[in-house]
């Protein structure tokens, strides 16, 4: 009588401890994301044990670029304090689970992002020097900007509860890497002669913005900068989810 309890036990608990395969669906959010203005939400559907498709779209809510003081001088900053960027994005990512499956355990994840960069409208102060003398030029910039990456994940996602409802999603690290594109536009009242013209894209170019490939074009009405290279970024943090 007590082998047989015993293997009731051992089986009671291993149909306990099962994944339930009629749950196939997680509706999460990545939390960490809300501290730097990103509200975001993801739907993942699993297609088997070890294979499932996890979409996401977040907006970042304008606001201040971050860490713009870790690569502008100070008078660089100063003439960038008005700007506001508000930012969107798009992410497919087929998750590959090598742990229990169905949602839990250890995944790697290659992904695809888009993303798209956008500004207010901002004000920008060009000093212009001639003869021993500076002369502000008032102009007005804004733009925006869009990439196009592919990378990978490292992460684990686990269940909270007994009933396996409530999840917690771990991304470890991820990066991704690709191209982007785009334009920001300054213009003003003062038509610039060549001189002027001259002297504003070698200030413009002097920035020597990390991380992003530029051109600069000017002409009598201000400058425009062209934004054609590489698009990078890293991902990590907690997702808190419900699965159904």
């Amino acid at each position: 009588m007590s082998e047989v309890s015993a293997q009731d036990n051992i089986l009671g608990n291993s149909v306990q401890n099962s994944i339930p395969e009629d749950k196939m669906n997680i509706i999460k959010t990545n939390v960490t994301g809300f501290a730097f203005r990103n509200i975001n939400i993801s739907y993942e559907r699993s297609i088997n044990r070890w294979f499932a498709v996890n979409i996401g779209f977040g907006t970042v809510t304008e606001g201040r670029v971050p860490f713009m003081n870790a690569f502008l001088d100070e008078k660089d900053e100063q003439n960038f304090q008005d700007v506001r960027i508000k930012a969107t994005n798009f992410t497919i990512e087929p998750r590959f689970y090598i742990g229990e499956g169905y949602g839990k355990g250890f995944y790697f994840a290659p992904y695809y992002r888009y993303s798209k960069v956008s500004s207010n409208t901002f004000g920008f102060t060009y000093d212009y020097n001639a003869l021993g003398t500076v002369f502000p030029i008032p102009l007005k910039g804004n733009g925006n900007a869009s990439g196009n990456s592919g990378g990978l994940m490292i992460g684990a996602q686990f269940f909270l509860t007994r009933q396996h409802n409530f999840i917690l999603d771990f991304w470890i690290a991820g990066a991704h890497y690709g191209k982007g594109k785009g334009n920001f536009v300054l213009t003003g009242d003062v038509v610039l002669t060549p001189e002027i013209q001259a002297q504003l894209k070698q200030e413009i170019e002097n920035l020597d913005i990390p991380f992003v490939d530029y051109t600069v074009e000017t002409n009598p009405s201000g400058a425009r900068i062209n934004i054609d290279g590489p698009w990078a970024g890293f991902r990590s943090g907690f997702s808190l989810g419900y699965r159904f």
